[in-house]
């Protein structure tokens, strides 16, 4: 079977968001077709701290094709947290200028920024940040953008956007997260 080979490569700016299960999976599945090429892929999580996460534990295992950087500390805003906001919002801007050093690196075919539309949302970075990460952006770099609330001004620039759409979940059904599955 012959797979397609583009003339010219295009970096795309692609945005996941929605209210919906599976943004950061189907980011990571990207990452692991990538990785099937030899290519280089830097993921940046802004929200998830240090949880037990299987897809993370798993995209590990495609190292060094793929790099992992958990810059979030967790979630922001809610009591049981040990960190302030200040924190959250510090380590958040650690993850920026990890981007724009993978960025000008040079060295990667993919950087997925996971959740950085709700580190928009939430002050942790700022939109001009962002903008100015969309406009300095290699010709030839894939970016790719997940979180819920994306901003218009971020789906603008985007080649594609998808919008996850939760129509059922088993959760509502009084079923819990299942490993393999949510986690």
């Amino acid at each position: 079977m012959k797979v397609f080979q583009p003339k010219h490569k295009t970096g795309l700016v692609l945005v996941i968001t929605g209210n919906g299960k599976g943004k950061t999976t189907s980011a990571l599945g990207m990452a692991l077709r990538a990785a099937g090429y030899n290519m280089k892929v830097c993921i940046i999580c802004f929200i998830k701290g240090d949880m037990h996460s299987g897809e993370f534990d798993g995209i590990k295992r495609l190292s060094p094709d793929v790099e992992i950087h958990v810059t979030g500390k967790g979630f922001v805003n809610i009591v049981s947290s040990p960190y302030s906001f200040e924190e959250h919002r510090a380590s958040a801007q650690e993850g920026i200028a990890l981007a724009k050093k993978k960025i000008e690196s040079g060295i990667i075919d993919i950087l997925i920024l996971d959740e950085i539309n709700n580190a928009i949302e939430l002050g942790l970075v700022d939109l001009p940040q962002i903008l100015e990460l969309l406009d300095k952006k290699p010709p030839f770099l894939h970016l790719i953008l997940t979180g819920r609330d994306a901003r218009q001004e971020v789906i603008d620039k985007a080649h594609t956007v998808t919008e996850m759409k939760e129509i059922k979940h088993a959760f509502t059904l009084g079923i819990e997260p299942q490993k393999g599955i949510d986690y």
